[in-house]
């Protein structure tokens, strides 16, 4: 069978050639198929630099001063332009050669092409130079003039080897077709892979220490002495909630349920002959409350707290110790994905206060990368992102000599607070003043980037139609005029192309159809600090503050016609992909755009999580979403409170809470779709009467892929074959996958660690970017690259849902990992939330249409694997049976109208029984919700909040999604809910104008209708109760009282109806009197007057 020419492995081959800016109308050369051609045209900010073609190798050619642009069946290019000035201290960095004064040759490598560091310090040295030293009998490395280890010298590859590509320096020792026979059978060993010891591994030179050895002498030649044994210390504490608190709660649960039982019970057996349909209903929807009432409440019986010990993590991971002599970081990497797809819906400013944040966090420099995926390619975003690198030169290091908080620049400057508040240097006023400026001009630019490129794009598009008019006039040519097709295009600075998407569409250069694109905004720090200099009165004094900054780079990823590219889903999978060539950090931490660190050490607390015991079954650690710009009484309960606060704090205590979209720190083995090692099932209830024997954790097989099929297979280039199953054809990508397995393994200090990396793997110094890099990384974010792979069904982000989170979370906990909720004292991250009703409204039902797709999905709970814990299943299966509840909550918000207007009730009488039973069920559920309010810290008003929208989003949102779900599994219908009218309120200034905006959706229609047949019903009982001859009260009061219940949770939503200062739009009066009038009209055909069955009664028109 013929191979697929898009799987055929291409090896990156660099071409460099420069170009003047008279030279953008040239054609691109056809492209060989099998190899990258990369092109260096202009600069787009900087006028066009001459380069010597024998001056510019793989090595020698910094990748920021290149942006790298790329597809399917198209040309590579490295446009050359150079974002920020590169620190002398940086370039001197990356050299190979030998640091011996009068020596430069250079460094020593193995056969394999990999740099080898005889020290742990990183000194550099040629072979002949080290065979010197060693000769001498002392063996002290030149640099930190500690002992070198014993290296054999046999083994290193000749002094004028050529060096090898970066490619081959990144990829492990270990023999790439072993992993590869293993890495898609269903017998491969997880466990054993990730663990095999004496091999070289990883980007960063993380090396396994040699066995043997004896006597007071570690293999790095230190002094035991020196390093007294540290005592071992957890870095993280779970705790429960306290007995008197906890043990009550669970009670009241069991109480309440057996109450509801006996309730029901008494409700089937007594039914109301009067009102036999009434009856039914009311049974129905009581029956449906308190089984999604039991979905909600039984996963909350183990909540439990959690803390993190920094200082513990600090005292492991970067003092000075046995393994680590220098006191070096060895904490893992951590990579940050921050997305965006609309700088129009997502302003710009708002994404580069996001990403100042991050470069600024309390966590190693040379550690961290920042990923930013622009997935409409705007050149509005592009830029903004190079003015956030550029002002973060300031920003960064002013944050770190004063320890500013929070540490975006809007948040900060924003603040209440008086922000001298424990500041003690001399220097902070002059300082913040300064900054403060620099800051306010960065908004400006910022802001006026928009129009910047317009008023560019529109000079070059009037000079290129005046070179194409002046060409047609020279050429005589016979073509109409009209018939002259100009671009509209959108230019850079330097009067080339965008790349991206155009503000005038044009073929491959729309939303939906343009180049892939890397650009390294900030190049991969030195792994020394490096401080600053002495300022003088017009700059800020830098000497004693590190003023590196972390790596930072925008993607964006290739889209073409045809292809579906899953939204939010796809660009965190390229992300992925891309981080994995150029970083590789074992652990992802996602935000949205809006989402920006407000607890700098929260990169820590996370670690702490996954670096402690049993840290390597940990899948990923969530964070409590919290929000600004929300009003004071939080109308919408915007906030959450309850969810994040009860049920994701009681989820923690099973088998861990949910995903939920951003502030969440993932393990990329775990998003890899790897097992967590030497899997265990948890016992539970079934346990003791079924257990089940143990296995060795697996990777997750694809689904059409005969597992039977797969064991039998015994020849090496069957299992190769199956590479691109999963992964894709990237061998780079394929490689890295163990390297950053092994690197995000706890520390193996301790006897309960089983699966742990030995101490000081991680402090060597990571190899510099190139471009041939870059180019593997443009491969792999290409839109071809996810076909016939096992991107989005198994491995990365799931596709298939819009509430894509849930889905990856829930197949993770599926295959038996688990996950932690950390909630630190100081907000680890914060954001903004609509504080709009209608904004409102259209979330929770992008929610609950997630749900619907979810319950009618394969990742329904029902159908989860034996590995899912019985409660954290119960707790999944209500994620997608919530929205159907509103089909039974808005017949139960009509029953009272309802029995108001005829006269009857859901029972026969208002008993003792009954009304012993409603108290005891209304008492039982204020007594939860005090209990929950003591043991979570939530507030009372928060609660009632929560329980307000509940019924607002259930008889709205949650009905329109179930309306949905069920038109798109029965036939195939999608139906989206627009909003089609609105009015906006007159104080722009007003902080929270927003709340008043009223902007009609037909999601309104359904709370709306029952207020008002709630209202007319009330009406319409009082009056026929007193001037009855007989009044029925009991009728009357039952069904006034519901009435009013179900108004004092709709309060709410008519006070979003009534805008500001009562200024009601018009269209409330028109849909309350067109539904006053249907309902009269129907009331008067159901029950006419004087016993005339005829519409109408006996009134005739004269």
């Amino acid at each position: 069978m013929a191979s697929d020419p898009r799987m055929t492995r291409r090896t990156p081959t660099i071409h460099h050639m420069t170009n003047s800016a008279g030279d953008v109308d040239s054609e691109i050369s056809i492209v060989d198929s099998g190899r990258y051609t990369v092109h260096l045209p202009p600069t787009p900010d900087n006028q066009p630099m001459e380069i010597a073609m024998q001056a510019v190798g793989t090595e020698e050619q910094f990748v920021s001063n290149s942006m790298f642009t790329g597809g399917y069946n198209r040309v590579t290019r490295a446009h050359s332009k150079k974002i920020m000035d590169s620190d002398p201290a940086v370039v001197v960095a990356e050299g190979s050669s030998c640091e011996i004064p009068g020596c430069g040759s250079k460094m020593m490598t193995n056969r394999q092409g990999i740099d080898v560091f005889p020290c742990e310090c990183g000194f550099r040295i040629c072979k002949d130079c080290y065979t010197d030293v060693m000769a001498t009998g002392d063996g002290f490395c030149p640099g930190c003039k500690e002992h070198y280890r014993g290296l054999d010298v046999s083994e290193m590859a000749p002094a004028n080897n050529l060096r090898s590509s970066k490619s081959g320096r990144r990829l492990p020792v270990v023999e790439s077709t072993e992993l590869l026979m293993r890495s898609h059978s269903n017998d491969f060993d997880y466990t054993q892979y990730l663990n095999e010891t004496n091999r070289s591994y990883g980007y960063g030179n993380a090396v396994w220490p040699n066995d043997g050895g004896s006597g007071n002498t570690d293999e790095f030649g230190s002094d035991r002495k020196l390093f007294p044994e540290k005592q071992w210390k957890p870095l993280t504490q779970k705790s429960s909630i306290r007995a008197a608190i906890i043990s009550p709660y669970r009670l009241l649960i069991l109480f309440r349920i057996v109450v509801l039982g006996f309730f029901l019970e008494w409700r089937i057996s007594h039914p109301n002959e009067d009102a036999i349909w009434l009856w039914l209903m009311s049974v129905i929807c009581e029956i449906w409350f308190a089984f999604s009432w039991l979905l909600d409440q039984l996963p909350k019986l183990c909540p439990v707290n959690r803390a993190v010990d920094l200082d513990a993590l600090q005292e492991k991971f970067e003092k000075p110790s046995l393994n680590n002599p220098s006191g070096r970081s060895d904490l893992p990497g951590v990579d940050v994905f921050v997305s965006t797809a609309d700088p129009e819906k997502e302003p710009p400013l708002v994404t580069a206060n996001t990403i100042l944040s991050i470069l600024a966090a309390e966590y190693p420099v040379e550690k961290l990368a920042c990923y930013v995926s622009d997935d409409g390619g705007a050149l509005l975003t592009f830029d903004a992102m190079a003015e956030a690198a550029s002002f973060a030169r300031i920003w960064v290091p002013f944050c770190r000599k004063h320890e500013i908080q929070p540490r975006n620049p809007e948040s900060y400057f924003n603040l209440k607070r008086d922000p001298y508040k424990n500041k003690v240097r001399p220097d902070f006023v002059r300082d913040r003043r300064r900054v403060k400026r620099e800051y306010d001009e960065f908004k400006v630019r910022i802001n006026g980037l928009s129009e910047s490129i317009r008023r560019r794009s529109d000079a070059f598009n009037t000079r290129e139609e005046v070179k194409i008019l002046k060409r047609w006039r020279e050429d005589n040519s016979d073509e109409p005029m009209e018939t002259l097709k100009i671009p509209k295009a959108t230019w850079m600075a330097d009067g080339t192309h965008w790349p991206g998407t155009w503000t005038v569409p044009a073929p491959e250069h729309s939303r939906g159809d343009h180049a892939s694109i890397i650009q390294v905004m900030l190049d991969p720090p030195s792994d020394e600090p490096q401080n600053g200099t002495e300022g003088d009165g017009n700059s800020m004094d830098l000497s004693e503050v590190d003023i590196r900054l972390p790596m930072l780079v925008y993607v964006t990823r290739e889209k073409r016609p045809g292809y579906d590219h899953n939204k939010k889903a796809g660009a965190m999978n390229a992300l992925v992909r891309a981080s994995a060539i150029m970083s590789n950090g074992p652990f992802i931490l996602n935000l949205d755009c809006d989402h920006y660190i407000y607890n700098s050490l929260a990169l820590r607390e996370g670690i702490c999580f996954m670096m402690d015991r049993d840290g390597e079954r940990i899948c990923y650690v969530q964070f409590p979403q919290r929000f600004e710009g929300i009003d004071p009484s939080d109308r919408y309960a915007n906030h959450n409170t309850v969810f994040f606060d009860v049920n994701m704090r009681a989820l923690d205590g099973l088998q861990g809470p949910v995903y939920v979209g951003t502030g969440c720190l993932f393990r990329r083995t775990a998003i890899y779709g790897f097992e967590p090692p030497l899997l265990e099932d948890n016992p539970d209830c079934c346990s003791c009467c079924f257990p089940r024997r143990k296995k060795l954790a697996t990777v997750a097989s694809a689904p059409d892929v005969d597992p039977e099929d797969v064991h039998l297979r015994e020849d090496d280039e069957m299992n190769i074959a199956l590479i691109p199953k999963k992964f894709g054809n990237s061998s780079l990508l394929i490689e890295s996958v163990r390297v950053a397995a092994i690197q995000g393994q706890p520390l193996a200090d301790h006897p309960s660690v089983k699966y742990g990396r030995p101490p000081g793997a991680l402090i060597m110094p990571r190899e510099p970017l190139d471009p041939s890099t870059i180019a593997e990384a443009i491969d792999v974010i290409s839109c071809w690259y996810e076909d016939k792979t096992e991107w989005g069904q198994s491995v990365g982000w799931i596709y298939g849902s819009v509430t894509e989170d849930v889905v990856t979370g829930y197949r993770m906990h599926n295959r038996g990992w688990r996950s932690v909720y950390c909630v630190t004292k100081r907000d680890a991250f914060r954001g903004t939330a609509p504080i709009n009703l209608t904004d409102r409204l259209h979330q929770v039902l992008r929610w609950a249409t997630g749900s619907v797709e979810i319950f009618f999905s394969r990742n329904n709970a029902l159908l989860g694997s034996p590995r899912l814990k019985l409660l954290q299943r119960i707790a999944y299966l209500n994620v997608g049976i919530y929205p159907f509840t509103s089909i039974f909550l808005i017949v139960y918000c009509f029953l009272p109208a309802l029995s108001l207007f005829s006269n009857q009730f859901i029972v026969q009488t208002l008993n003792v029984t009954f009304l012993v039973y409603l108290l005891a069920i209304t008492l039982t559920l204020c007594a939860l919700a005090v209990l929950e309010i003591k043991w979570s810290g939530i507030e009372l008003e928060e609660w009632w909040r929560n329980e307000q929208f509940w019924l607002i989003g259930g008889t709205s949102a949650h009905l329109a999604a179930v309306l949905q779900g069920l038109l798109k599994v029965i036939a195939g219908i999608e139906i989206s809910f627009t909003l089609t009218s609105k009015s906006a309120g007159d104080d722009v200034d007003d902080e929270f104008a927003d709340l008043y905006l009223f902007k009609w959706t037909s999601l309104m229609i359904p709370p709306l209708t029952i207020i008002f047949v709630n209202l007319i019903a009330i009406a319409y009982g009082v009056l026929r109760t007193v001037y009855s001859t007989n009044p029925e009260w009991s009728h009357l009061l039952g069904g006034v009282f519901f009435s009013f219940w179900v108004l004092a949770h709709l309060y709410p939503f008519a006070k979003g109806l009534m805008g500001r200062r009562g200024k009601t739009p018009t269209i409330v009066y028109v849909w309350s009197g067109l539904i006053a009038i249907s309902i009269s009209l129907l009331w008067v055909a159901i029950n006419p007057p004087s016993q005339n069955s005829d519409i109408g009664g006996s009134f005739q028109f004269p």
